[in-house]
């Protein structure tokens, strides 16, 4: 019997997909959110936004992961700007912080993605 190239196509694809489906159920994602965000007064030109992280990572069979925290940044005498930090997330409470300088002013964050981790089993 002969099998066109559609055919040997379409197999492979169904087993890629069926593949790719079964490595994606054994990922999970941890439970992050941002409390207690600040930002200083100025001191020696800079600022320091601060906040603390609170990671429930009992999803995962891991204990930290990467994520990213999207900021929107002020400044008098330049146009806003949009930008993305990479943070390492550990499970249960760790603090973040960022330098800015003493003109800058953050208007918003936001956690924008979260780097899967292994389920726990």
């Amino acid at each position: 019997m002969y099998l066109s190239h559609r055919s040997i196509l379409l197999a492979v694809g169904l087993v890629l997909l069926g593949v790719m489906q079964a490595v994606a159920g054994n990922l999970c994602k941890p439970i992050l959110s941002l409390r207690g965000v600040r930002i200083s007064e100025a001191h020696e030109m800079h600022r320091t936004w601060t906040g603390v992280l609170v990671a429930d990572a009992s999803p995962c069979s891991t204990t930290s992961g990467q994520f990213d925290v999207e900021f929107t940044r002020l400044k008098e005498v330049a146009p806003d700007l949009q930008f993305m930090e990479r943070f390492t997330w550990v499970s249960g409470r760790s603090e973040l912080s960022l330098d800015f300088w003493w003109d800058e002013w953050l208007e918003d964050h936001r956690i924008i993605s979260i780097a899967p981790c292994p389920c726990r089993e």
